[in-house]
C-alpha cells in the first residue's frame, strides 16, 4: 500500500560530503568576507588562509560555509588542483557527475603525475562509461608508476571493458609473472578466455590454482561449478568427487551436489544431500539455514514444488527449537505455498521472540492484506508501534486501514502522529503521508488545510501521481485554479496514459474549463480503459454529452450512474428533468 581503499583522503571527503546537504548561504559569504577583510595579505597568503579555513569548516560539518570558501579559492586560483579536487568531489556527491568530471579532469591537467587524482578521474570516468578515457588514464599511470602492479590489474579490466580482450589477457600474464599465480588473476583470465570462446585456456587457468593448492577444497568445487555452468556434467562430477575425498560435509560441496542432482533430474538424491546436511550434528545452524535457503532458491528457479522442504524445516525445529529465524523463513515458505494462516502463525512466533524487529510485523501485514483482514492489520500495526515508534510504515498501514474503514478522524490522527514521531529517510514516503492527510482533510471539509497538505506532498515528491490527481480533481470540484488543476492532471495522464481514473479527472477539468469536445474524448477513453466504470464516471460522461448537444444519450449515461449507486440529489434532478 506504500508508494511506497588506497585513496583514504578522498574516501573520507566523500563520507563527509555525503553526510549533509550542502547549501550556499548568505551567512557563509559574510564570514568569508570577514576572513578577507581581517587578512590583508597578498593573494597567495590570502588563498592559503581561505583554503585551510574551508578544510576546517568541512571538518566541523559546516558544509555550506566550506563550499563557499572553496569556490572563493577557485576564483583566486582556478589552476589549484587541490581546490579542483575538492569541488569535484562535492559535485560528485550531489550526483552532478559531468560537472564533477570536469573538475577532476582540470585537476589532473594541472597536476599530471598525481597518482590519487588520476585514480579518482579514472573511477568517475568508468562510472560515466568513458571507456577509452579510462584506458588512456591507466596507460599513463603505468608509465609514471611502473612499480605498482595493481595498475596492471586495473588496466587489464579497463581493456576488457573497452572490448580489447587480448590486450587484457596479455597484461594479466605480465602481472602473473611478477606476483605469481593467484585466485583473482586466474578467475579474471578464465572470464576473459571464456569471452574469447577459448574454453580450453579458460579451464587451464583454474587448473593452475588447483595444482598450486591441491588440498584446497574450494578450488575443486569451483572447477566443478564452472564445468556445471558449461554443461560439462561428467567433468563437474569428477571434481566434486575429488572434493568429497577431502571433506564430504563441506557445505558448499553439498550444495554443488544438490545442484548436480537437480540438473540430472535426480531429485531424491538432491533432497537426501540436504537432509544429510541438516541432520548432521557437526554443522552449525546458520550454515544449515544458508543451505536450506539456497536449496529453496534452486527449487524455485527450477519451478519445483517447495513443499518438499517442509520436513527439513521440521527437522531443524526439533534440533533448534529456540531459533526464531527459522520461523521467519518457514513462514515465507508457507506463504509461497498458499498457507497464509500457517505463515502468520510462524511470523507471530518470530515477533514474540523479536518484538523490536520490524520484519515479523511486516510479513504478517503482507499475508493479511490480500485477504482484506483489516482488523488483523490494525492489531499488528498497533502492537508494532508500541515497540517501534520510529518506523513510519506502521503508521501508514494503521492510518490506511482506518481510512478504508471510514474512521477519518482517527486516520488523520495516526498520519499526523507518524509525521511527528517517525524517522523519514525517504521523501517519497513522507510525501505519501502528506497526501493522505490532504485527502482526509478534504473529506472532513477542511479544504484549505487539504490543499496546503497537497502542496507539502508535491514539494517532497513533485511526481506523486495520486496527489496530483486528487489535488487537481478537488480543485475542479471547487472551481478554483483550473489552469493549475489542468497542468497537474496533465502530468498524470502523460505518466499513465491508460489509467481511467486519471483520464476521467483530466476530462472533467477540461469540462469545467469549457473544452467540452476534448472533455468527451478523455472521458470516453476513461470508460474504454476501465473494467468497471464508476457511477461518477458515467455521470461525468452524461454531463459532457449534454454540453456537446447529445441530450438523449446524456440521460442514458445518468441512468447508468444511478444503477451503479449514484444517489446524489443533483443526479436525481438531472434524470428527472432530462437536462443540466
Amino acid at each position: 500500500m506504500i508508494y511506497k581503499k588506497s585513496l583514504i583522503k578522498w574516501s573520507l571527503i566523500l563520507l563527509i560530503y555525503c553526510s549533509a546537504t550542502i547549501l550556499f548561504s548568505l551567512e557563509s559569504f559574510a564570514q568569508q568576507d570577514k576572513v578577507i577583510q581581517e587578512f590583508n595579505y597578498d593573494d597567495s597568503r590570502k588563498f592559503d588562509y581561505i583554503f585551510y579555513e574551508a578544510l576546517n569548516s568541512k571538518a566541523q560539518g559546516k558544509y555550506d560555509e566550506a563550499i563557499d570558501l572553496f569556490l572563493h579559492c577557485y576564483s583566486l586560483d582556478s589552476t589549484n588542483a587541490n581546490v579542483l579536487i575538492e569541488l569535484g568531489t562535492f559535485y560528485n556527491v550531489l550526483q552532478e557527475k559531468d560537472k564533477a568530471h570536469d573538475y577532476y579532469k582540470k585537476a589532473v591537467s594541472y597536476d599530471k603525475t598525481n597518482y590519487y587524482y588520476n585514480m579518482m578521474l579514472a573511477g568517475l570516468s568508468k562510472e560515466l562509461g568513458l571507456k577509452q578515457e579510462v584506458v588512456d588514464i591507466y596507460e599513463g599511470l603505468i608509465k609514471l608508476y611502473p612499480d605498482k602492479p595493481e595498475l596492471l590489474f586495473e588496466t587489464a579490466n579497463a581493456y576488457a571493458d573497452n572490448g580489447e580482450l587480448d590486450k587484457a589477457v596479455n597484461l594479466l600474464d605480465e602481472l602473473e609473472k611478477s606476483v605469481g599465480v593467484s585466485e583473482s588473476l586466474a578467475l579474471n583470465k578464465f572470464r576473459l578466455y571464456s569471452m574469447l570462446d577459448n574454453k580450453e585456456k579458460a579451464f587451464e587457468e583454474i587448473q593452475q590454482i588447483i595444482a598450486k593448492n591441491p588440498d584446497d577444497i574450494r578450488y575443486l568445487i569451483l572447477m566443478g561449478d564452472l564445468y556445471m555452468d558449461d554443461n560439462q556434467i561428467e567433468k563437474a562430477l569428477s571434481y566434486y568427487n575429488q572434493a568429497k575425498l577431502i571433506d564430504p560435509d563441506y557445505p558448499a560441496l553439498i550444495l554443488s551436489f544438490v545442484n548436480y542432482y537437480e540438473k540430472t533430474n535426480d531429485r531424491d538424491s538432491a533432497q537426501s544431500e540436504i537432509q544429510k546436511a541438516i541432520t548432521s550434528p557437526s554443522m552449525d545452524v546458520d550454515t544449515k539455514i544458508q543451505l536450506l535457503t539456497r536449496y529453496l532458491g534452486i527449487l524455485q528457479q527450477n519451478k519445483q514444488d517447495i513443499k518438499q522442504t517442509n520436513p527439513l524445516f521440521q527437522s531443524l525445529f526439533e534440533q533448534h527449537p529456540h531459533n526464531t529465524q527459522l520461523n521467519l523463513i518457514y513462514g515465507n515458505v508457507l506463504y509461497l505455498q498458499g498457507d497464509k494462516e500457517g505463515a502468520i502463525d510462524q511470523f507471530e512466533i518470530f515477533v514474540k521472540g523479536n518484538p523490536e524487529n520490524p520484519a515479523g510485523y511486516e510479513q504478517i501485514i503482507r499475508a493479511a492484506l490480500p485477504e482484506e483482514d483489516l482488523d488483523k492489520v490494525k492489531e499488528v500495526t498497533t502492537e508494532a508501534l508500541k515497540h517501534l515508534p520510529r518506523e513510519p510504515q506502521f503508521y501508514y498501514y494503521l492510518g490506511a486501514v482506518n481510512f478504508q474503514q471510514k474512521n477519518f478522524k482517527e486516520a488523520l490522527r495516526v498520519f499526523e502522529l507518524g509525521l511527528d514521531s517517525a524517522n523519514f529517510n525517504n521523501p517519497i514516503l513522507e510525501s505519501d503521508f502528506y497526501g493522505q492527510i490532504g485527502d482526509l482533510n478534504y473529506f472532513l471539509d477542511n479544504k484549505q488545510t487539504a490543499f496546503d497538505s497537497y502542496e507539502k506532498a508535491l514539494k517532497l515528491n513533485p511526481q506523486n501521481i495520486p496527489v496530483l490527481n486528487n489535488y487537481s480533481y478537488y480543485l475542479s470540484l471547487e472551481k478554483k485554479n483550473l489552469d493549475k488543476a489542468e497542468q497537474m492532471s496533465g502530468i498524470t495522464v502523460k505518466l499513465e496514459p491508460l489509467n481511467p481514473t486519471y483520464l476521467d479527472t483530466y476530462g472533467w477539468i477540461l469540462f469545467e474549463q469549457g473544452s467540452f469536445l476534448m472533455a468527451k474524448i478523455y472521458i470516453e477513453k476513461a470508460i474504454e480503459y476501465s473494467k468497471e466504470p464508476s457511477a461518477d464516471v458515467y455521470e461525468h460522461y452524461g454531463d459532457v454529452l449534454y454540453m456537446n448537444g447529445e441530450q438523449e444519450e446524456a440521460l442514458v449515461q445518468w441512468k447508468k450512474a444511478r444503477e451503479l449507486g449514484g444517489d446524489s440529489r443533483e443526479l436525481k434532478r438531472k434524470i428527472r428533468r432530462g437536462k443540466l
